[in-house]
């Protein structure tokens, strides 16, 4: 209703804005206007040639070159494409150092103001899975990654240094942070997204988008970047786990579970973008589907940004999806939605000249769109200040402070799974300790030797690759068994064997549309990983596992022979030194699982705040339930959870009440621990979770310190999709449930009154 009420005072605004451009008055360049006014002096000058191009983003490959200095070439078909101005380029000066990147972007943006009718900048888009997706940007670990750390605080620290290197890059928008849930481990992209809770991932999706954006008001200051919150809606739950696949999702999980961090990183976030689904949405095309793309997001929700297609997804409304009759068909489904930006395709918006030509009709979409993107360019002051300034892009990029920051990310998202006899931390003196296995690499053993010094010896070995490295599709590597007697020989003259497992860029990947595969049918480590565990713990020797990967793993045979587990998911540059501190003892592990781990992939779809009938059966042969439960992680400490004290046992429709526990460090050293607050409802008119993540909060206790940590319980925290498809709490009887995981908690119970 929001944009319903904008719209005629922006047609209003646009039909003064043409009487004032006719006299010769430039609105759009006045930065003393407001950008709706400059927005709609801008669109009433333009050509549907020129509305168009503001619709469109193509790849840097199409021939933007640049060499080491940031000297600018373009090819005859970049020039081609940039006649009448363009609406962003995605990854300029990718392979180049920052300052290169900074001098050629300035460069290309100059050359587009000056060779585009009307002087409009571009977007220069990148990505970001860890830290700016460019040469010579600081690496943070995988947004699954930070995600364990429990610490939105951090993870919006950790972003705000994206936003600023990419800025210092001549970047003014991303694709990314990823609002979806992931919880097919088979899904090659899962280390891209949060997790698998809807409050875990609206928390961490609202943190990286108010960091990389600058708290908004950083869009403006030209010191942050845009994001594009993506993708919209429900990826990652593809059937099959396959990408592309159909995504079906009842009503009431998608408005229950899926649609809520998109809805944050509109509404609290601020999101200036949105990006589309590859997929359909229970047989709708998310690209042509107006409910979503328009009623929900703007109606609804009030998004004011831009949408952007997924790549080449318009087109392939027709050629894939097979919802359109024809490539003009889909362009106009696509359009008419809500999609304004069409991402690298040739066969889709490029047809809209000649399709307004037959349908005047279309003009008002146009502008809607272009209006869109053109406002996103304001609002990053693109008119007034379109450079970076390359005097600071070297010192700003891989400052100091966020290399320690990627440090600090590493050590708070480590998890301890597994810590059997205390075989953790190690000691220093005097230990010859082997790190062996194929996620070793050439920098491991030298990380090591600065963390632990003179006192331990070193052995290294990676043993054998995983794969053979091939982008597209990788093949497993069948030519191991010497390499594994080796490393079994090797922990053989060891006192502590630390093997590096689990898998890597190639095993877990994003599948694209031609010529690639990324997703997995097992679950299972690849390779002679598990033989090579078994072996070595045969061998009698304490076996410390560190856990690096990129999808959940059914990880039976590394939980039953490691005397201890750390997963690191996909850590930062300084994974080994980022280990190594844990490991001896430096930094005491605080991580907790973002997801749930199954002991097999016969047990999906399976996560912690799946329906509470689920747990009723379970396999033969097997035992029931996770291998390791959502939450779960270790200390070196232990915490003892106090009894939980309710303020009240009624709750009423316009009240709160809160819920205390006493959280106490009864070890030997500092710790961090992260409560927990889940709550159930016992009885709903239609089946609901078992539980559902409310809150956390990431606490620091010295020994024998005791924290009172308070939970507020207010009705709308459970309120759910009822039976009549309304949106509310039900009175009755509910459960809170409060400790160090979703499966380790005290409880109580408390009445909703609703009436």
């Amino acid at each position: 209703m929001r944009n319903a009420l904008l719209l005629p005072l922006f047609l209003i605004l646009l039909q003064t804005a043409g009487l004032r451009g006719q006299s010769g008055d430039t609105i759009y360049r006045d930065p003393g206007r407001s950008i709706e006014e400059r927005v709609a002096d801008l669109l009433s000058r333009m050509t549907v040639e020129e509305k168009v191009a503001q619709m469109r983003i193509f790849h840097a490959n199409q021939g933007v070159e640049g060499d080491e200095e940031g000297n600018l070439t373009l090819s005859e078909n970049v020039k081609t494409r940039l006649t009448h101005g363009i609406a962003g380029i995605k990854n300029p000066g990718e392979h180049l150092n920052p300052k290169a990147a900074a001098t050629l972007n300035n460069e290309l943006q100059r050359y587009i103001i000056d060779h585009n009718r009307l002087g409009i900048p571009a977007l220069f888009v990148t990505e970001s899975y860890n830290g700016v997706d460019a040469a010579g940007s600081t690496v943070f670990g995988r947004p699954i990654t930070s995600a364990a750390s429990f610490n939105p605080e951090l993870v919006h620290r950790q972003w705000d240094v994206v936003g600023r290197e990419a800025r210092l890059r001549g970047m003014h928008m991303c694709h990314s942070p990823e609002a979806d849930l992931v919880r097919d481990p088979r899904f090659g992209r899962k280390s891209e997204a949060f997790g698998e809770d809807t409050y875990l991932v609206s928390r961490m999706v609202v943190a990286a988008i108010t960091g990389v954006q600058g708290d908004y008001d950083g869009l403006g200051a030209g010191t942050h970047i845009g994001a594009v919150a993506k993708h919209f809606a429900g990826y990652g739950q593809i059937l099959g786990g396959t990408n592309f696949a159909a995504i079906e999702i009842s009503p009431r999980t998608l408005h229950d579970e899926i649609l809520p961090p998109f809805r944050a990183a509109v509404q609290e976030a601020r999101t200036v973008g949105i990006m589309a689904s590859h997929g359909d949405l229970n047989g709708v095309a998310s690209h042509a589907n107006p409910w979503l793309l328009t009623e929900v997001l703007r109606d609804e929700w009030g998004f004011e940004g831009y949408t952007v297609s997924d790549a080449n997804d318009i087109g392939r409304l027709f050629y894939f999806m097979k919802v359109a009759e024809s490539p003009e068909a889909a362009a106009e489904m696509a359009l008419r939605a809500g999609m304004d930006v069409d991402l690298y395709a040739d066969d889709a918006y490029s047809l809209l000249p000649a399709m307004v030509g037959r349908d005047s009709s279309l003009v008002a979409n146009l502008d809607r769109a272009a209006g869109h993107v053109l406002r996103t360019k304001f609002i990053l002051g693109l008119f007034d200040d379109p450079y970076a300034d390359v005097a600071e892009t070297e010192a700003g990029v891989r400052a100091a402070a966020s290399l320690a920051l990627a440090r600090e990310s590493d050590e708070e998202s480590i998890i301890l799974l597994k810590n059997e006899a205390n075989t953790l931390p190690l000691a220093r003196a005097g230990q010859r300790i082997a790190l062996l296995g194929p996620l070793v690499n050439e920098t491991t053993e030298a990380a090591f030797a600065e963390v632990a010094g003179a006192g331990v010896t070193l052995v290294s070995d990676a043993g054998f690759e995983l794969t053979d490295g091939a982008e597209a599709i990788p093949v497993l590597n069948d030519d191991t068994a010497a390499d594994v007697d080796r490393l079994v020989e090797l922990a053989r003259d060891a006192d502590v064997v630390v093997l590096f497992l689990g898998g890597d860029e190639h095993t877990a990947k994003e599948g694209f549309f031609n010529g690639a595969l990324g997703d997995r049918l097992s679950i299972d480590p690849v390779g002679p990983q598990d033989e090579l565990i078994r072996r070595v713990k045969e061998l009698g020797k304490p076996v410390v596992v560190c856990l690096l990967h990129r999808r959940t793993l059914s990880v039976n045979a590394i939980a039953e022979s490691a005397d201890a587990i750390l997963d690191g998911w996909d850590l930062s540059e300084f994974r080994d030194a980022s280990l190594a501190r844990v490991i001896f003892g430096d930094v005491n592990p605080s991580g907790k699982l973002p997801v749930t781990v199954p002991r097999s992939i016969g047990q999906l779809p399976f996560h912690y705040a799946g329906k509470e009938i689920n747990n009723k059966k379970g396999y033969l042969f097997t035992e029931n339930g996770p291998l390791y439960p959502f939450g779960h992680g270790l200390s070196y400490t232990t915490f003892e959870y106090g009894e939980p004290v309710l303020s009240d046992t009624t709750l009423t429709a316009e009240g709160s009440l809160t819920v205390s526990v006493d959280v106490t460090n009864t070890g030997s050293r500092s710790g961090r621990e992260v409560v927990q607050w889940y709550l159930k409802d016992q009885i709903g008119s239609v089946t609901r979770p078992d539980m559902e993540l409310k809150s956390f909060e990431k606490i620091t206790l010295e020994p024998g310190e005791t924290k009172t940590v308070t939970f507020t319980v207010t009705p709308d925290l459970l309120a759910f999709t009822r039976l009549d498809m309304t949106y509310g709490p039900e009175s009755g009887t509910c459960e809170v449930r409060v400790g160090p995981s979703s499966a380790d908690f005290q409880s109580r119970t408390f009445q909703l009154v609703t009436e």
